[in-house]
C-alpha cells in the first residue's frame, strides 16, 4: 500500500511539472509572435525619437503696399500678423486710413495687404465706389490707389493692378490701354470712359 501511494504521488507530481512546462511553452511562443508596435512617424516627429526631425515651418511671403513708408515684399516667420507686415514695411504713412486694415489677422503666404489713404470729409469720394471726386476725371497716370478705387466697379485690387501696369508699361498712352489691366475688360471701360483721362 505504502508503494501505491508513493507511484501516485510521483505521478501527480510528474503530470503538475507537464501541466506547468506546458502552460511556460506557450506563453513564451505567444509572446514571440506578438510583433513590436510600430512608433508612427509623426508622433517621432513630434518628439523627436526615431531620427526623424521635425519639419521646420516655410516663412512667409507678403506683399505690403499703399499707404506705408517702403511698400515692397517681406519675408515674416509663420505665425505674424498683419501689424507685423506694417511695421516690416517702415509703418503707415500720415494719410493711411488704419480703421479698414484689420491689423490682428494672421499672415497668409502670398497674401497682399493693403493699406489704403483716409478720405479728408468734404473731398469729394467716399469709399463707396459711387464715383470720381467732382473736380473732373481721374487722371489715370497719377491717381492713387483711393482715387482709381472711387471709380465705380473698381475696387482695391483693381485700382492696384491699374497703378502696377503703369509702373511696367510707363503709363498710359490712352484710355483703351485699360482693356490691357487684368479684370477690366469692354463692358468696364466702357463704364469708364467718360470718368478717366490718361
Amino acid at each position: 500500500m505504502p508503494s501505491l501511494d508513493r507511484r501516485t504521488l510521483l505521478l501527480g507530481l510528474a503530470a503538475i511539472l507537464l501541466l506547468a512546462a506546458a502552460v511556460t511553452f506557450i506563453r513564451g511562443r505567444e509572446g514571440a509572435a506578438r510583433p513590436p508596435v510600430p512608433v508612427p512617424a509623426a508622433a517621432a516627429a513630434a518628439d523627436g525619437a526615431g531620427g526623424v526631425a521635425p519639419v521646420p515651418e516655410e516663412p512667409l511671403i507678403v506683399y505690403v503696399t499703399g499707404a506705408v513708408e517702403r511698400p515692397g515684399v517681406y519675408q515674416l516667420e509663420p505665425g505674424r500678423r498683419v501689424i507685423d507686415a506694417i511695421e516690416r514695411a517702415g509703418g503707415v504713412t500720415a494719410k493711411a486710413d488704419r480703421v479698414t486694415v484689420n491689423l490682428a489677422a494672421p499672415l497668409i503666404d502670398g497674401q497682399q495687404i493693403l493699406v489704403p489713404e483716409a478720405y479728408a470729409p468734404g473731398a469729394g469720394a467716399a469709399p463707396t465706389g459711387a464715383g470720381p471726386a467732382v473736380g473732373g476725371p481721374v487722371h489715370l497716370n497719377s491717381a492713387d490707389v483711393a482715387a482709381l478705387d472711387a471709380l465705380p466697379g473698381v475696387g482695391p485690387a483693381t485700382a492696384q493692378r491699374i497703378i502696377d501696369w503703369r509702373d511696367q508699361n510707363g503709363g498710359f498712352q490712352t484710355i483703351e490701354d485699360l482693356e490691357q489691366v487684368p479684370g477690366i475688360g469692354p463692358a468696364k471701360l466702357a463704364a469708364l470712359r467718360d470718368l478717366v483721362t490718361p
